[in-house]
């Protein structure tokens, strides 16, 4: 990425690597209505405890949206992006959307704004996002092949009328095709969700991959279908599967060469607030925030800001000088679990973590994988051995865990299954490439 760019997307959590350690996210619940129907969505389920797109508890006005994010730029100064990803589609439902924009913009300047949309409306109000300063829109774009577009959707809405099949899919294609190259034409950024889906589009989203480089997206994030029958959804209750943190992989280095890719999606909920990984939205319900008075203060998110892009430049020295010293040649590539609450750290209990970040080290480089959620190991009252086999499941084929404590119990374990433990507090990149050094040693004694 140039320089440009990189400023562009540097507080952006979703479209920053980086960012999302330091900086948090909040999306409002105001787009209810959706124009096309996905065979992996059913939003009428919701449970607060999951993070699923299309999930939301509570459904807000455009007033009652701001309000809210006025108060939470108040509460979490390192809120820097809000966004619209539903429960619908935010341009099926374009005068709440762009109102509560409006609203949000006048009162707190320095939040970007963002949306994710489907695309089937998005040439038709390209204009209006430009001229609303929306820098950020992501398009969910499955399939550029009609065929698998029919086994994907089960209909679509366009123009007060329903298309199904072959003919509805094609419709979907045109239009985000049109609004992929409206928004480069517009020199607003573009990112490209496609949902993974093994045996309809898995082989397929390469040709995806190449097709969006070349009209103008920048990131693609390839993410896993969520299918658990108890969603309601068509995939769900037809037993399709979603693909292995395995298989996902392999299609995301596959498409790597081609344009960055996004690994550290977490497939948030619609009302979701707070850091990537975390989420907040329970502490403001729509009963409590609307008691709270809004205490957006502009001088002192700046200096808050300032301190994280210190901070990260402090983190940015510890990784260089990690880095820095003896190189390994034709070494294996492993894989590391990390147990973080954020900031680039290795910082946090195992028996507190709810997912382990996901590193591939080769004794010279530490580059993020993807995250894997997990159940708690310490909940107290419930069945440790089933959580652990759960945590297992999640990390078999890493060779150890970086912690910043672990007791003796789950470590033991750990070493029972071949994965080593590594208690630590410090920059993630510096604990794993200690751990391969004395591992590869170990290798060759």
């Amino acid at each position: 990425m140039d320089q440009k760019l990189q400023e562009r997307i540097a507080q952006h959590p979703c479209y920053s690597e980086d960012a999302h350690h330091h900086y948090a996210r909040m999306h409002v619940a105001v787009a209810p209505a959706c124009n096309i129907q996905c065979n992996y969505c059913n939003r009428k389920y919701d449970c607060a405890n999951e993070s699923r797109p299309g999930v939301v508890s509570e459904l807000l006005t455009p007033e009652e949206a701001a309000h809210k994010a006025l108060v939470i730029a108040g509460k979490i100064p390192q809120m820097t992006v809000v966004g619209i990803a539903g429960p619908g589609d935010p341009l099926a439902n374009p005068e709440k959307t762009f109102r509560t924009f409006e609203l949000i913009a006048d009162k707190a300047p320095d939040i970007k704004l963002c949306l994710s949309t489907n695309g089937l409306m998005l040439p038709e109000y390209i204009d209006r996002i430009k001229q609303l300063n929306i820098d950020h829109v992501t398009i969910t774009l499955n399939t550029i092949d009609p065929e698998i577009g029919a086994q994907i959707y089960s209909w679509v809405h366009y123009k007060r009328k329903r298309y199904r099949g072959v003919e509805g899919a094609k419709i979907l294609l045109e239009k985000q095709m049109e609004g992929l190259q409206a928004l480069r034409e517009a020199d607003i950024l573009c990112k490209v969700n496609s949902v993974m889906i093994p045996g309809i589009n898995d082989q397929h989203l390469i040709e995806v991959n190449k097709m969006i480089r070349e009209n103008g997206a920048f990131l693609h994030n390839i993410m896993p279908l969520i299918s658990a029958p108890e969603h309601g959804t068509h995939f769900g209750l037809t037993g399709q599967r979603g693909p292995t943190p395995k298989e996902v992989k392999a299609v995301q280095d596959n498409c790597a060469g081609n344009m960055k890719m996004m690994r550290h999606c977490r497939q948030c909920r619609a009302d979701a607030v707070g850091l990537l990984g975390e989420d907040r939205s329970q502490e403001f319900s729509k009963e409590k925030f609307l008691e709270m008075t809004p205490e957006y203060d502009l001088e002192q998110r700046t200096l808050v800001h300032e301190g994280i892009e210190k901070f990260k430049e402090e983190l940015k020295i510890a990784k260089d000088k990690a880095s820095a010293g003896k190189k390994f040649a034709n070494n294996p590539k492993i894989l590391v679990a990390v147990a973080t609450k954020g900031g680039g750290l290795v910082n946090q209990h195992f028996g507190h973590a709810k997912e382990f970040q996901i590193y591939e080290v080769d004794g010279n480089q530490v580059t993020f994988v993807s995250h894997r959620k997990i159940d708690q190991y310490c909940q107290g009252g419930f069945s440790e051995e089933a959580t652990f086999e759960h945590i297992m499941a999640a990390i078999a084929d890493c060779k150890a865990v970086l912690v910043s404590k672990i007791g003796n119990c789950p470590q033991e374990k750990l070493q029972e299954a071949g994965i080593q433990t590594v208690e630590a507090y410090d920059v993630i990149e510096k604990v794993a490439l200690e751990f391969y050094e004395q591992y590869v040693k170990e290798l060759g004694n």
